[in-house]
């Protein structure tokens, strides 16, 4: 049976992660600087924004294995497209934090159909569609930030517009590429079979990326709010830092290039997520030394090799540890734990700040972060050679 073809899938990853950069880099920026919102009730903002992404991603997931995906998918990204054309107009308060709200759910519901949809491509290795998943994110993350500085300098219109432009073809690519019979024919699954019986040593490893997921996501969240305060309150101008997630994007695409040619010499798809658990914390012990932009880079840099290495390893080893009848579902849960951690994220960032200081806020997540990690080295230890693996 016809497959999605891997190349479209691609492609409306790259449409939706160049859109979707368009608007977070400059969230906290926008409300606090041009908004006038404090730190605080940014984060309150943000965690609206990240709590109805993990719905979207759970909706999403569960109703993937029970609905037509194709339906499910023009819903997702028609409901982000309305609302950025919404923005487009209207981008002032409470205008657009409450489309913040919208853009998170569209955003969850999309980004879980899309890991879904990959499970279904079985014609290629799951680990090499995950990689090349993130890489084609990632790589949108590179042309969105690279325009992003300059475009929101000129105009904050222009820059919804843009985004606005870029999802009507995200949906033109759904529309036309991703109703492949693979998908259109595929059996929705019958409400008793959601109870599909998954061994415990699967369930413990989930549950703890899962976990882990969440602290390290609410730390790396740093990056994406507060950190830009922080930078541009040392003098560092706003396009630096924009630039830094230009360097961490494209990065992440030369990385994945070399992970993809060394997953032929290691096929272990744990110590990829131990190694990048590491280098997350590693870059927060660099933050808390840096005085400077070139440390910044440096810290950049670090963090990069982390979530490159363990971030798309998450989704393909829940993809071997889950049934067919429910990996929507526990893709969506990927998905939905790690919005959690970023809900949490600017908001966690934000007390501590207010009633410490930042370099308190490097220490404590450099701490956290390796504390989980070393949670999965023990419980990964004790069960992987029990699991029951799937295709």
């Amino acid at each position: 049976m016809r497959e999605i073809r891997l190349r479209w899938l691609l492609l409306g990853a790259l449409c939706s992660s160049i859109g979707m950069s368009f608007i977070w880099p400059l969230t906290t920026i926008y409300l606090h600087d041009r908004l006038g919102v404090s730190l605080t009730v940014v984060g309150v903002i943000l965690l609206f924004y990240s709590l109805a992404n993990v719905a979207g991603s759970l909706l999403g997931g569960r109703l993937f294995d029970r609905l037509n995906p194709y339906y499910l998918s023009l819903g997702g990204v028609s409901l982000s497209l309305v609302t950025l054309l919404t923005l487009v107009f209207q981008h002032g308060w409470p205008a657009f934090p409450i489309a913040l709200i919208f853009l998170g759910f569209g955003s969850g519901w999309t980004l879980t159909m899309v890991n879904s949809l990959g499970t279904t491509i079985h014609s290629r290795d799951g680990r090499y569609i995950y990689n090349m998943l993130y890489f084609a994110q990632n790589l949108g993350i590179v042309i969105g930030t690279a325009m992003v500085g300059f475009i929101y300098n000129i105009s904050v219109t222009l820059l919804f517009s843009i985004a606005t432009a870029l999802f009507v073809l995200l949906l033109l690519v759904v529309t036309f590429h991703y109703r492949a019979p693979a998908v259109m024919q595929r059996r929705p699954t019958a409400k008793h079979d959601q109870t599909a019986t998954i061994a415990h040593p699967n369930l413990r490893i989930m549950g703890t990326f899962f976990t882990s997921l969440v602290v390290v996501w609410i730390m790396y969240e740093q990056w994406n709010s507060n950190l830009s305060v922080y930078m541009t309150g040392m003098g560092i101008p706003l396009r630096d830092y924009s630039l830094l997630w230009t360097i961490n994007a494209g990065l992440i695409v030369t990385f994945q290039i070399i992970l993809n040619r060394l997953a032929h010499y290691f096929h272990s798809l744990y110590i990829q997520v131990y190694a990048g658990i590491l280098f997350v914390a590693l870059s927060f012990v660099t933050l808390i030394f840096a005085k400077d932009y070139l440390h910044f880079v440096l810290a950049m840099v670090i963090l990069t090799m982390g979530e490159a290495t363990a971030f798309p390893a998450i989704p393909a080893i829940v993809n071997q540890l889950t049934p067919a009848v429910v990996k929507g579902k526990y893709q969506g849960m990927a998905n939905a734990w790690a919005s959690v951690g970023r809900a949490f994220g600017p908001l966690f960032g934000g007390l501590v700040i207010d009633f410490a200081s930042y370099t308190a806020l490097f220490v404590i997540a450099a701490i956290a972060i390796v504390a989980i990690l070393g949670v999965n080295l023990v419980v990964v230890a004790r069960n992987h050679h029990s699991v029951t693996l799937y295709k």
